[in-house]
């Protein structure tokens, strides 16, 4: 009896499908080992180009990240050098602070901790001389509030003229304020701060003053009155 074959050609034809298979299996997984090989080599000659790069570049990178604040002062450098113009501003307000309330205040920056050190921000206190502590902007009265803005605004006009010849800030308009002060001879006087506006004046600027103080208006040689009528306000030119 001769035997079944086709149990075994089911059985060979099986066998060489997955010979077959096998074969492209393997040219894809040798192709893929030859890119892989090329990538490695590639990686590695880029991994030396960026060995060398970082060499060269070291120096620089360290700038870049002192500048970016990664320093033990924990400071930009935009913010260092804020601060060295703010350091500016407030030397040139504290020229006009001091005659303003009698040499009893000075503007100076606030100190605030940072990793352990101590570094000034950019919130700006005031020392009082008379208690020798520094005190918060808040806790001054009405009429030294008005002193230390009026200070600062023109320490900023002065700092920005000295800066840049180009810009001329020959006018200044202030605008109320006045009637916080007080006229006896004490720090914060309603005649101290008119005497420094006098001497901007005698520094070529125009002095604007808007106020409803009569010893303002007594004070300022030339001006305007605005009257309230029946039929609107009208304007009055004064002149001494």
């Amino acid at each position: 009896q001769r035997p079944v074959m086709e149990p075994f050609r089911l059985s060979c034809n099986q066998a060489q499908a997955a010979a077959e298979e096998a074969a492209r299996n393997s040219a894809v997984a040798q192709q893929r080992h030859l890119s892989l090989v090329e990538l490695q080599t590639s990686l590695a000659s880029e991994l030396k180009s960026l060995q060398g790069l970082e060499q060269s570049s070291g120096s620089l990178r360290g700038l870049a990240e002192t500048f970016d604040g990664q320093n033990e002062m924990r400071t930009s450098l935009e913010t260092f050098a804020i601060g060295a113009m703010f350091d500016q501003v407030l030397e040139a307000a504290n020229l006009r602070l001091d005659p303003m309330t009698s040499g009893r205040y000075r503007f100076e920056r606030d100190t605030v901790s940072v990793g352990g050190r101590s570094k000034r921000g950019l919130d700006v206190r005031v020392h009082d001389i008379e208690t020798g502590r520094a005190r918060e902007i808040i806790t001054l009265s009405g009429g030294e509030t008005f002193i230390a803005a009026l200070s600062l605004a023109l320490g900023l006009s002065d700092i920005v003229e000295m800066t840049n010849g180009a810009i001329s800030l020959d006018t200044i308009f202030i605008d109320e304020g006045f009637g916080s002060l007080d006229t006896e001879n004490d720090a914060g006087t309603l005649d101290q701060v008119l005497q420094v506006l006098q001497n901007i004046v005698g520094e070529r600027r125009a002095v604007g003053l808007i106020s409803h103080v009569p010893l303002v208006q007594q004070a300022v040689p030339n001006g305007f009155t605005v009257r309230k009528g029946v039929n609107g306000s009208q304007i009055e030119v004064r002149l001494h």
